[in-house]
């Protein structure tokens, strides 16, 4: 791997560090403000608005700047959102502004990974960079445990700040203010970020045509026999697994009894397991035969619904490992396949614009769709169920229409699959 790789995965550890650290603070933060249950669940749909909203214009920026650049404002607007949590903003609004540089930071984050490796290294990347970014998961979700938790917040909350009064009272707002710097750290590893060789995309003034051109890349990667298949599982993917988080702390509270705290490291564990899988995925899985694993989603949305049967944490741990490993040896090689596809269709940046946007509207759909089983009364084993059932008979489906693909439009796909195996970008 190039030296500049291994910047980019540093920069992206401590971002994706400070993000989860902030939505267990989050959570913490509503829960002991006696927000309406309804508010917690809405956090996931909150954060990917913007990534939803803003989809025509970020990829074009990001190919038309540095993308080094581009991910130190991204953590620049995250710091802004942490610190409009820490002074008084309400908790969604001041997480939608974190989104907001999270959605900016994605297609730079990926897309700089196409313009740096041979494809014959995408999957490997992808590997490395997703098993990177969910052990920041499981440290980040382990760490916004502990910082809300009695023991550690009792420190941080004891420490002043001499004849300044910082406004920090409670364990959640001690928990904040720490993860500003985790971002800031992330910001610094921005800077060394090298400058590829990939020329720059002119970017547009006009809204009318990045609308227009963003709609064009969604419709050309949609009809490419190999990239509708890879987009259509990984949106469904990202979009389970980024309510799934949110969902885990409420069920680990009705089927253990669990706190926050406690609840964060079962959902460090799913993490852990999805890393395990990502880096198998990594050293097993040729680009070309990323397809393969797409039966691995159907058993993936059945044992999500197993969750309902288990009331013991020591059940529940290893159960947690493995369907997270299922999962993370499902999306790497989908991930890097889309990747490909859309660099070879689009660009880097559009290509992972349209990816975010996809993933993004699925989890902001199934995260509003949850928020108002939950505000109606619906308990968590009720929702485990649906999002169980949704994966499952979802993935048999794009198992099915993978399979005509190959049937109706063999030369096609055999000619993009041929073009996965080349070392050429």
């Amino acid at each position: 791997m190039k030296k500049g790789f291994y910047t980019i995965m540093s920069a992206q550890f401590f971002s994706s560090l400070a993000d989860n650290a902030l939505l267990v603070s989050a959570i913490e933060l509503l829960k002991t403000s006696h927000a309406p249950t309804w508010q917690v669940p809405a956090l996931s749909p909150i954060f990917a608005l913007f990534y939803v909203i803003l989809a025509p214009f970020l990829g074009a920026f990001a190919d038309a700047v540095p993308k080094g650049r581009v991910m130190f404002v991204s953590n620049a607007i995250k710091v802004i959102g942490c610190l409009m949590m820490l002074f008084g903003s309400h908790p969604l609004v001041s997480y939608a502004i974190v989104g907001l540089g999270a959605a900016a930071y994605s297609p730079a984050k990926y897309g700089i990974l196409t313009e740096l490796l041979p494809n014959s290294q995408l999957v490997k990347a992808n590997g490395w960079i997703e098993g990177l970014t969910i052990l920041s998961i499981i440290l980040g979700l382990l760490l916004g445990g502990q910082l809300v938790g009695h023991m550690v917040s009792a420190h941080l909350l004891a420490f002043d700040m001499p004849l300044i009064d910082t406004g920090v009272d409670t364990p959640p707002e001690a928990a904040i203010s720490l993860i500003v710097f985790l971002y800031i750290v992330a910001a610094l590893f921005n800077l060394r970020i090298p400058r590829t060789e990939a020329p720059l995309q002119p970017l547009s003034h006009s809204v009318v045509e990045l609308v227009r051109d963003f709609s064009s890349c969604n419709a050309r990667l949609w009809s490419d026999k190999l990239g509708q298949i890879s987009l259509s599982t990984t949106t469904l993917f990202w979009g389970v697994s980024g309510n799934l988080r949110v969902i885990v702390f409420a069920w680990a509270a009705a089927a253990l009894g669990y706190t926050t705290t406690q609840a964060s490291t079962l959902a460090g564990v799913v993490a852990l397991g999805t890393a395990v899988g990502a880096i198998a995925a990594s050293m097993r899985v040729r680009l070309d035969q990323a397809t393969n694993v797409i039966p691995l989603g159907i058993g993936m949305g059945v044992l999500v619904i197993g969750l309902n049967f288990i009331h013991n944490v020591w059940v529940a741990a290893p159960f947690l490992v493995i369907l997270g490993a299922i999962g993370g040896y499902l999306v790497v090689p989908m991930n890097a396949l889309l990747q490909h596809r859309g660099h070879n269709l689009m660009g880097a940046g559009r290509s992972i614009a349209v990816q975010n946007f996809n993933e993004q509207a699925c989890i902001l759909g199934l995260g509003a769709f949850y928020t108002g089983m939950t505000k109606f009364g619906m308990s968590a084993f009720a929702s485990i169920t649906v999002f169980g059932l949704v994966v499952a008979g979802t993935m048999w489906l794009i198992r099915r229409w993978h399979a005509r693909n190959l049937v109706v439009h063999r030369e096609e796909v055999d000619h993009l699959l041929a073009l996965a195996r080349s070392d050429k970008h």
